[in-house]
């Protein structure tokens, strides 16, 4: 999938960064843009040089949801079009690699829950979060009905969803929508630590335990008792765990191959 104006991508070192460029519209998210989030969700999927995905926003804003200036072209594209939300959704969820939300600035709506989707947040002091969506005359979309529950608990997300209040990132690190709020300045710095660290990780192990996580909350304790074995007997197998073994005893860090 090509970097196009409205979402810039770089790669350096494993960590992907996918940048939404409309800061003119807060970042707000075309229909076109869903389309070629989804390719580059299932692009990063299958690319094993990508180990990392951090999803951040362009001038002083994460995403201010679906850009609604164009309601005539959503409504007229229907079901199909709403599908198409759903998919990048999917794919987002699906990816076997950990993602992580740089949030600066407003995260509304799709916004929101495209942050939510990602695996971890990091927020600065200055981010904004809410579900807009009932402010705006329609229902959750991007998985937020699904996210939700999962995060805060079923009466925090109606709250949430409900009243479509404002939150600050404290707020929303209170509610358990946020892993780490940080200093605007150090924001970038941060992310970056997070994502190298993530990106020298064993990929092989990794994706296997969010599948698990991800998984959880409709798994019995002897399903995933079940998938815990299978992922260590293939864990036992890769040459990234005779590494961890040698670095180990070397005394050094490892260098995991995801093989």
């Amino acid at each position: 999938m090509a970097e196009t104006d409205e979402i810039l991508i770089d790669r350096a070192d494993g960590v992907v960064t996918i940048t939404l460029n409309r800061p003119e519209r807060k970042n707000a998210i075309t229909g076109e843009m869903w389309a070629a989030l989804r390719g580059i969700f299932s692009e990063v999927a299958e690319r094993p040089e990508d180990r990392v995905l951090v999803i951040t926003g362009a001038g002083g804003a994460f995403c201010s949801g679906a850009d609604l200036s164009a309601i005539g072209d959503i409504s007229a594209g229907g079901l199909n079009r709403m599908r198409t939300v759903g998919a990048a959704a999917q794919a987002l969820h699906d990816l076997p690699k950990p993602t992580i939300a740089k949030v600066s600035g407003v995260a509304a709506g799709a916004g929101a829950n495209l942050a939510l989707g990602c695996d971890l947040i990091v927020a600065s002091d200055e981010a904004r979060f809410s579900e807009i969506f009932s402010a705006r005359g329609l229902s959750l979309d991007f998985g937020g009905s699904w996210l939700l529950p999962r995060l805060v608990g079923l009466h925090r997300a109606k709250e949430l969803a409900f009243f479509a209040d404002i939150l600050s990132a404290k707020e929303a690190q209170d509610f358990g929508l946020v892993n780490r709020v940080v200093p605007s300045a150090d924001l970038d710095g941060f992310v970056d630590e997070w994502a190298r660290r993530l990106a020298a990780g064993p990929p092989i192990a990794l994706s296997m335990t969010k599948r698990m996580l991800n998984n959880s909350f409709t798994s019995t304790l002897a399903e995933s008792l079940e998938a815990e074995a299978v992922s260590q007997v293939v864990n036992f197998k890769t040459e990234d765990m005779g590494e961890a073994m040698r670095a180990f005893s070397e005394k050094r860090p490892p260098n995991f191959k995801g093989r």
